[in-house]
């Protein structure tokens, strides 16, 4: 098979770089445009990103010479392929019009999100939500990522849903300031502080894990039957959304039978040896203190879920603490293994 050539739309953004930099010598994908605003068109990537890359390492050389475009499908012309990273103020419209036009899209933006024949894909939690997308009428498809916040979470509780059952489940997040983008959040509301607030988080941490973990029925995602309460913090942490999970099952689990549940956990992409994948999506680490960002972001190259402290819990049966990389599992890498997924599928 071929590469494919594609396009990242909002190149210049946080998520956008970070596209950038994992498709660097892709064995499945070619990037051949790279689409920002009126600001930013008609100039060269490395020209526009002076000042602006945000993320460690220098921009990959493929990138540094291609002229930035608008986000218009009549421009991108022999992609088959879009990895969207645009702000949700222009994201619904601009991606509905590049599937209009027969370009694929995955999107890391909350517009799509909830659309009944719009996979919310997690690659290892559901990949055969997949099948609902013949449903969609553009001939270019949408597939999105679910929020970053909860992409850690979902994963943790996918193998525990399948074995045990969940009743109920209460999370707590403190999430990293580069969730919110560049520029993000100010000095002075950030530092040495914690912001008990991030607008539209809640909502999204109590809904989206239940499309995730759905089921497919009709052409449509069914919600899992559970209910989730969530209360989301941004604290000083450059990167990685580290949340404490409290869970109520339908069959009791044993420590071990959760610790089982977790080590022996994989998916498609494992199976499929897909070039993101990491070798366990599931890491359960024995230190009383762990995990943390700084010692653990980096774990199966920023893919890995880490998850640590398991305990009883007294007032529902057990909880933990969850760590994800927020620009990496949480979008830009999230996106990329379910775009290796649909490769390897024939979806694209």
């Amino acid at each position: 098979m071929s590469k494919i050539n594609v396009a990242v739309l909002g190149a210049t953004g946080s998520v956008g770089q970070r596209f950038i930099q994992l498709l660097e010598n892709h064995p499945y994908f070619q990037v051949t445009h790279l689409c920002a605003s009126e600001n930013s068109a008609g100039k060269t990537y490395a020209d526009v990103m002076k000042k602006r890359w945000k993320i460690s390492g220098d921009i990959p050389k493929y990138a540094r010479d291609i002229i930035i475009t608008l986000p218009d499908p009549k421009i991108t012309q022999g992609v088959k392929l879009a990895f969207s990273g645009l702000d949700a103020s222009i994201a619904g419209e601009v991606e509905t019009s590049f599937a209009e036009a027969g370009i694929n899209i995955i999107s890391n933006s909350k517009n799509h999100r909830m659309v009944e024949n719009v996979p919310l894909l997690s690659a290892e939690v559901n990949a055969n939500h997949l099948d609902v997308i013949s449903g969609q009428k553009t001939p270019g498809k949408i597939v999105t990522n679910s929020n970053c916040t909860i992409m850690g979470v979902t994963i943790s509780l996918k193998p525990l849903y399948e074995k045990f059952g969940i009743e109920s489940v209460m999370l707590f997040s403190m999430q990293a300031i580069s969730g919110a983008g560049y520029p993000g959040v100010p000095t002075m509301d950030i530092l040495g502080n914690v912001v008990p607030f991030i607008g539209g988080e809640e909502d999204k941490a109590e809904i989206e894990p239940l499309k995730c973990l759905g089921r497919t029925e009709g052409g449509k995602i069914i919600n899992a039957d559970f209910k989730i309460s969530a209360h989301c913090n941004r604290v000083p942490v450059f990167d990685g959304h580290t949340v404490c999970v409290s869970v109520k099952f339908k069959k009791k689990p044993t420590e071990s039978e959760i610790l089982e549940a977790w080590s022996s956990f994989k998916g498609e992409p494992q199976e499929l040896k897909l070039p993101l994948a990491p070798d366990f999506p599931i890491l359960y680490r024995q230190e009383e203190d762990r995990p943390q960002p700084r010692l653990d972001l980096e774990t199966g190259r920023g893919m890995t879920t880490v998850v640590g402290r398991l305990r009883p819990d007294p007032i529902l049966d057990w909880k933990y603490v969850v760590l994800s990389h927020n620009t990496v599992r949480g979008a830009a890498g999230a996106a990329i293994l379910n775009a290796e997924l649909m490769y390897r599928k024939n979806l694209l």
